[in-house]
């Protein structure tokens, strides 16, 4: 066996088969060159086709990573093999957290969903958090509707499972269950084992809020607290202890990161980046983002858009637009 027959017999079957169907390597299409000049953070991605259809809407904690496993790493997902054979077009959101990547996901996809995805918004569950306070106690839990009466209510966030997790470790953190003035002698015995008293009930409130309105030093407050309880139960070898408290921990990072695009106030507006020719639009409508278009403007239409930006949607625009121009100049023409 000689020539071109001796290479093939020898090639690993990885390189032979690219994941496309009949498994010739040049079945697959080219990686975009854009695809290259993708940041290595957390947003949303699109696939657009040669007359300007969205096939496809994902998101990714590494962009870069994720919308280059395309070209390769599709295996036997026939219908995604089919949809990357037609792109022409790659698109891309930077977000400040997976939180936020995973809201706008969804948005979009329950505002039009391509062809290509088969789930419309993913399978988190949209969860808020409720804190009451009565007297010295606080009740806290995770809802899927607002309660009525005396709750203050928190989010939303994606993910009743981290949810609910987050509200044990608050829980657990700062022994809410013993805050409050009609205690039995047991649960009073133990709220002085744990330096809780009425007195104390406002601070550890004061606490809770500031963690759910994300405040980066009561965050940290109570990661650390979190973390001395996940050790304490290591040291006594309580390993399912300090696995549900590490999975605590996990869920507090998910729902304190950074998050926009999804508000319990329902505010609408247009939010406009502009860089070398190309504009973005974002609409929030009814407090979510869900609405994402690019197209070509010059500076004078730019200037007059862009000045409407609220302010503290300017870095977001300005990132992204920036992001959106470099994308089409790698693309060419």
């Amino acid at each position: 066996m000689t020539g071109m027959s001796a290479i093939a017999e020898h090639r690993p079957a990885a390189t032979m088969m690219m994941g496309m169907p009949g498994g010739d390597q040049s079945s697959c299409p080219e990686m975009p060159a854009a695809v290259r000049s993708l940041p290595h953070s957390p947003g949303v991605y699109r696939f657009v086709d040669a007359r300007g259809r969205v096939l496809y809407i994902g998101r990714a904690l590494d962009l870069r990573r994720r919308v280059a496993s395309y070209w390769g790493g599709l295996r036997d997902r026939r219908h995604l093999q089919r949809m990357i054979a037609k792109v022409q077009i790659v698109q891309a959101v930077v977000c400040a957290s997976g939180h936020e990547a995973a809201w706008l996901e969804r948005n979009l996809l329950e505002a039009h969903k391509p062809a290509a995805n088969r789930a419309r918004g993913g399978q988190e569950v949209p969860t808020l958090i409720a804190l009451r306070c009565r007297g010295a106690a606080a009740d806290v839990k995770a809802v899927h509707t607002p309660l009525a009466g005396a709750w203050q209510h928190f989010g939303p966030y994606l993910g009743g499972d981290q949810a609910r997790l987050a509200v044990s470790g608050l829980q657990r953190a700062y022994s809410l269950g013993y805050s409050g003035e009609r205690l039995t002698g047991s649960e009073m015995d133990m709220a002085r084992a744990k330096g809780v008293t009425p007195a104390t009930g406002a601070e550890l409130r004061q606490l809770v809020c500031a963690v759910l309105e994300r405040e980066p030093r009561a965050v940290g407050h109570l990661q650390s607290a979190l973390r001395a309880h996940r050790d304490r139960a290591a040291r006594v070898l309580a390993f399912e202890l300090a696995g549900r408290v590490r999975d605590e921990i996990s869920a507090i990072e998910w729902l304190s990161s950074p998050q926009r695009v999804t508000t319990l106030e329902p505010c609408d507006l247009d939010v406009y980046g502009w860089h070398e020719g190309v504009l973005v639009h974002f609409s929030v409508r009814a407090g979510r983002l869900s609405q994402w278009r690019q197209s070509a403007a010059d500076a004078r239409k730019a200037e007059r858009l862009t000045s409407a930006t609220p302010p503290d949607w300017a870095d977001f625009a300005q990132q992204n637009a920036t992001l959106a121009a470099r994308l089409v100049q790698v693309a060419g023409p």
